[in-house]
C-alpha cells in the first residue's frame, strides 16, 4: 500500500514538472488517500499487535 502511495508521488511529480496539470493533480490525490489508508492500518495494526 505505501509501495502503491509512493508510485502515485513520483506520477504526479513528474507529471507537474513535464506540465500535466490534470494528471498530475489526480495522481497527488491519490497518493494522499492511499499514504492516509496506509497510516490508518499501521495504526490499527500497532494497537491489534500490542493486545
Amino acid at each position: 500500500m505505501l509501495g502503491n502511495a509512493l508510485i502515485f508521488l513520483i506520477i504526479a511529480i513528474v507529471a507537474a514538472v513535464l506540465g500535466f496539470g490534470g494528471i498530475s493533480g489526480i495522481a497527488a490525490t491519490i497518493a494522499k488517500i492511499l499514504f492516509v489508508l496506509f497510516l490508518i492500518l499501521f495504526v490499527v495494526s500497532l494497537i491489534r499487535g500490542r493486545r
